[in-house]
């Protein structure tokens, strides 16, 4: 092992590139993992290491030739397995950092704010050193302040590093991952442990948290649902797109879908019904009915002001749906859809319904999944609408409802997998 500075801290080594001898970067460093022991020091057993993809792996530090400011050098073929933390392993940045402990001289309370990592013999890593803030006292209550003093401590100079307590925070992580996509918070959650993946559900808000579920498989959406108080639950379904939601409680007991049904806002409860009565494998199965619907009287700059919503997917805001009123679904008769391309090439007062595409033929609710797949692909499109027998629009189908349903259940377990060649890490 060949280090600059034998003592590693673990907040400035997250972020840091992972090169292989040639210089290839490989990833970056996400966390690392940790053994805490009773009856001996703990130590560090690896890094949680993110490639392309935004899979995480795990990198044992035994491959590790070289730690030095803003790089880590490693030998060997990275295994491309998912990394999911074992029974016996702790995530530092995840799991240790803000975690309560007592300083064994005078006893005071403190909180984890970083942990230092030595290179010991035979490629070992040992945990030596812990940087705490202590806490402050205020009108006689104990409390864990930011102000109190900070102070960098001896491993076995404190006490209960092996407990997890109430007193340890999320927020951290749930910072951290502040300006990532959801899914990237979802890979993280697979990782930790069902408890603390469980505390950082909690702490999330109701929609972020609906869009980390979306992107989690199915035996771990219900999980992470499973560990919300019911009242919790119906709210963050409400805060979910209509069908993710319909799909999420598809796969729930009856009795217990049906009592998070009658906890949710009766409108949104309805929609939800309404797409739970279609087969998984239909085109209204596979809808969401919260696509851009206007009216044939608006303007373009409307539409546009539509569409360049954040939260609005990008392949439903390539296009806007134009119908008769009223416009929530089921609407008024449809009448055909825009696309966002020909809105940026008219004047901005111009009225929506002048410009539908008549050459775009509306699904049946009862279309079949290689019916859906077939049309998407012989108009090129990346989203389609939906209508009943009376061409109500009821809904529409993007690309990524389609992609979700024809590919693996498992997909996200394999992303690797679909990598090109070139863009996996390794060494030749």
């Amino acid at each position: 092992m060949s280090t600059s500075a034998e003592r590693v801290y673990v907040a400035r080594l997250a972020g840091t590139t992972v090169f292989d001898p040639i210089g290839d970067a490989v990833g970056r460093v996400r966390d690392v993992v940790i053994l805490l022991r009773r009856s001996a020091a703990p130590v560090a057993v690896g890094l949680v290491v993110e490639v392309p993809g935004r899979r995480r792996v795990f990198l044992p530090l035994t491959r590790v030739t070289s730690i030095v400011p803003g790089q880590v050098i490693c030998t060997g073929v990275l295994n491309l397995r998912r990394f999911k933390a074992r029974a016996s392993e702790t995530l530092a940045i995840a799991e240790l950092f803000e975690r309560s402990v007592t300083l064994k001289d005078g006893g005071d309370k403190a909180l984890i704010e970083d942990v230092a990592i030595e290179p010991m013999r035979g490629g070992t890593w040992a945990v030596s050193k812990l940087y705490v803030r202590k806490a402050a006292r205020r009108k006689g209550v104990l409390g864990f302040s930011r102000r109190g003093e900070a102070v960098v401590v001896e491993i076995d100079e404190v006490t209960g590093l092996m407990r997890r307590d109430e007193v340890q925070g999320a927020h951290l992580v749930i910072q951290t991952f502040a300006d990532h996509k959801p899914a990237d918070l979802a890979a993280a959650l697979m990782e930790m442990s069902p408890e603390r993946s469980a505390e950082i559900a909690a702490a999330l808000d109701d929609e972020r948290l609906a869009d980390v579920l979306e992107e989690l498989p199915e035996d771990e959406q219900i999980a992470l649902l499973g560990t919300l108080q019911s009242d919790r639950a119906a709210d963050v379904l409400e805060a979910m797109d209509r069908d993710d939601a319909a799909d999420l409680l598809g796969d729930l007991p009856a009795a217990q879908a049906q009592a998070l049904l009658q906890l949710m806002e009766p409108e949104d409860a309805e929609q939800v019904r309404q797409l739970l009565g279609y087969e998984d494998d239909t085109a209204g199965g596979l809808m969401t009915t919260e696509p851009v619907i206007v009216g044939p009287e608006t303007s373009v700059a409307s539409c546009l002001s539509l569409v360049r919503k954040q939260e609005m997917p990008p392949a439903l805001a390539s296009m806007v749906f134009v119908v008769r009123p009223p416009l929530e679904t089921p609407t008024g008769r449809y009448i055909g859809l825009v696309h966002l391309q020909r809105l940026l090439r008219e004047a901005p007062h111009e009225l929506i319904g002048s410009y539908v595409d008549p050459a775009i033929e509306p699904l049946g609710a009862q279309d079949s999944l290689a019916e859906v797949s077939r049309r998407m692909a012989a108009y090129d499109i990346l989203a389609l609408p939906v209508v009943d027998e009376d061409h109500r629009l009821l809904g529409a189908i993007s690309i990524d409802d389609v992609l979700d349903h024809l590919l693996p259940r498992d997909w996200r377990e394999h992303v690797d997998e679909h990598l090109d060649e070139s863009e996996k890490p390794g060494v030749a």
